[in-house]
This record gives structure tokens, sequence and C-alpha cells, in this order.
């Protein structure tokens, strides 16, 4: 896989890259570089529990990062719809975190919706009849959304990218007594390439990811980093304004 971010920092600005493969079980990095133009001496940090790794540096002026790796991500599966859903008391301490509303996920507001909807579903079969509803109801469409759109905004709108679809399904997990978090990731076949978010349920003491777009198989998807909502996941984060200059995002299998 590779990527390509070139973006223009003007006025002077501190800026967070997060797009590197997390290290991650079931995730081997057989390699990977880094190339910066002009060369930039970042602080590297590592999330100690996910694996993700962040890129920090006070950037001025046209910056070019390209980045490859070749990954060994494994035999993802699919979720199966038998797979278990667990009372709050039996969830381990981290995971309890992602049960709650978040930023852009407000799941307090979609409690009589999911219960309407989905009341006669529980664990795997209440999640996969949630992306069942999502491909049906919300077209995939760019300009429809920005930065600040909620999962509430889209339910609206019934439009949105992978984003918004994530923050949907998200919410209406949560909503639903299933713990739920965002994951950005490489994707392969994902048509137009970018950078992909999906998310993943806690079911059957364990995470299992899924697509809400539907636009990227399981098993060609490679995480990055993983959070409460985009908010966690973003692949650049500046104090300040930046500009795109270009961006390319390419995934092939080895």
């Amino acid at each position: 896989m590779r990527s390509e971010l070139v973006y223009r920092f003007d006025p002077p600005t501190d800026a967070i890259y997060q797009f590197q493969v997390a290290h991650w079980p079931g995730q081997d990095i057989l390699e990977e570089t880094l190339i910066t133009t002009p060369q930039v001496t970042f602080t590297e940090d590592k999330d100690a529990e996910f694996g993700a790794r962040t890129l920090r540096a006070h950037l001025e002026g046209e910056v070019a990062l390209t980045y490859t790796a070749v990954v060994e991500n494994g035999v993802l599966q699919g979720l199966p719809p038998v797979a278990l859903q667990h009372d709050w008391n039996d969830l381990p301490a981290e995971v309890l975190a992602y049960r709650l509303p978040s930023r852009y996920c407000p799941s307090d507001q979609f409690g009589r919706f999911v219960e309407r909807q989905f009341g006669d579903s529980t664990g795997g079969e209440r999640v996969l009849a949630i992306l069942t509803w999502i491909k049906d109801n919300i077209d995939y469409e760019f300009g429809v959304s920005d930065s600040e759109t909620t999962a509430a905004r889209t339910f609206i709108d019934r439009a949105g990218v992978c984003r918004d679809f994530t923050h949907l399904g998200i919410t209406l997990c949560r909503a639903s007594g299933i713990p739920a978090r965002a994951v950005s990731a490489y994707a392969h076949l994902l048509d137009p390439p970018d950078f992909h978010a999906i998310f993943e349920v806690w079911l059957s003491n364990g995470w299992w990811l899924v697509d809400p777009t539907g636009l990227a198989p399981i098993e060609g998807l490679v995480r990055i980093a993983c959070g409460r909502d985009a908010a966690d996941i973003a692949f650049l984060s500046t104090q300040g304004v930046c500009e795109m200059v270009s961006q390319s995002v390419t995934v092939e299998p080895a």
C-alpha cells in the first residue's frame, strides 16, 4: 500500500498525522518506508492499547510525505449473525467507553428508533440488520456532508460518505447497547481509493470489523487507528489552517 500526502502549511502550524499501519495482533508489517520532502524531524508516538502511530511536527510551506508498506493482515472474518451481545456488567473495562455517545455519534437520541426498527434482534443479527438498513436507506454521495456532520444529520439527509456511514452505524449499535468504535483503514478494492472509515463492534468477547458502505471486502482491510469517532482517527489534524495540494492512496495485493 502507498499513500502520498502533499499539503501546504501557510502560515506555519502544528500538525499531527495518523496514516501509518497500526501494530495490531494478526496484522504484521513486513516492510515500510516514509519519505518526506523537505526532510522533517517528527516526534513519533505509539498508542499502547491500539498500536496506532502518530507523527507530530511544526510544519511550514509545502510538505510532501510518501508512505509505503507491505502488510500481512491474516485472515479477517465477516461478522456472523450468531455473535453474542454481552450485558454491560460482563464487558471488559476498556470497552465500556464505546457504548456511550460521542461528538459525532449521539446514540442517546436513537433508542426509540432502534427498538422500533430492530427490536426483535440482538448481537450479530442486530448489527447485520443495521448494516442492511443503512444500505437500503443512505445514499453514498459526495458533497452532502462536511467535517461537522453528525450521525443525526446523516439520518436526516439520508446521504453521505464512508465517514458518515460509519458514524451512523456506530450510533445505531451503541443505541442498541452494543459497544462500537470507529476505525480508519487502508482498503483493497475501494473505488475511488482513499483512506477508508469503517467501524467495529464488541460481540462474543472480541472486536469484529464491519464496513457499512459495503465498498471494500473485510479481508482486504488494514487497520490504521481506532477511537470513539472521526475526531480520534483523522489522518491529519492541524492547529491552524492548511491546504491540500494533492493526495493519493493505493492498495494492491502483494
